[in-house]
């Protein structure tokens, strides 16, 4: 079977969203699905509901401190020795469970904010393409992501609650 890799980026809402919907058709259809999250806390709706599904697995990176633009030069040096640590441990869980969709929530900013390493990250890809569809989400993408994507979804911010009332993230909403 011929597998696709497809990113979804931009500074608009619905990266995590969209992959999640993909997660959900695949289950839908009797599929396996691996949902591997960076960057989060790991408490959002749709990981919840994903752990319902007996073919769905979730693995979620080591909870960050802060933002990134708030960490400490250690906290950011400790994140991202942590989410390295994870990342290396993604082949083998992938080789166990063979799923037949991996989505790499958040892999493109792990990259990009320099917590992945470029050539981890894209190892990663490769061992997910063999084995199932390959889904990465995250705001920016490094240029070796977009050369190697078959799909590129930018969801565009028009308008936010956040930037005319700031209004937080909300439960069910945002996560």
């Amino acid at each position: 079977m011929i597998h696709k890799l497809h990113l979804y980026i931009g500074n608009g809402k619905g990266k995590t969203t969209a992959g999640m919907g993909m997660a959900l058709r695949f289950l839908g259809h009797g599929m396996k699905v691996l949902t591997v999250q960076f960057l989060k806390k790991g408490n959002s709706g749709e990981l919840i509901a994903l752990r319902h599904f007996p073919n769905a697995a979730v693995l979620t990176a080591p909870s960050i401190p802060n933002f990134t633009f708030r960490m400490s030069p250690e906290e950011r040096r400790q994140t991202a020795l942590e989410h390295t640590a994870f990342a290396e441990t993604l082949p083998a869980q992938i080789d166990t469970f063979h799923p037949d969709l991996i989505l790499l929530d958040e892999l493109n900013n792990a990259v990009t904010l320099e917590l992945v390493p470029e050539t981890l990250a894209l190892s990663l890809l490769d061992i997910s393409l063999a084995c199932g569809e390959t889904v990465s989400t995250g705001r920016s993408a490094p240029e070796s992501f977009l050369a190697r994507a078959d799909y590129i979804t930018r969801m565009e911010m028009v308008r936010h609650p956040y930037q005319t009332e700031q209004l937080s993230a909300r439960k069910g909403v945002e996560w």
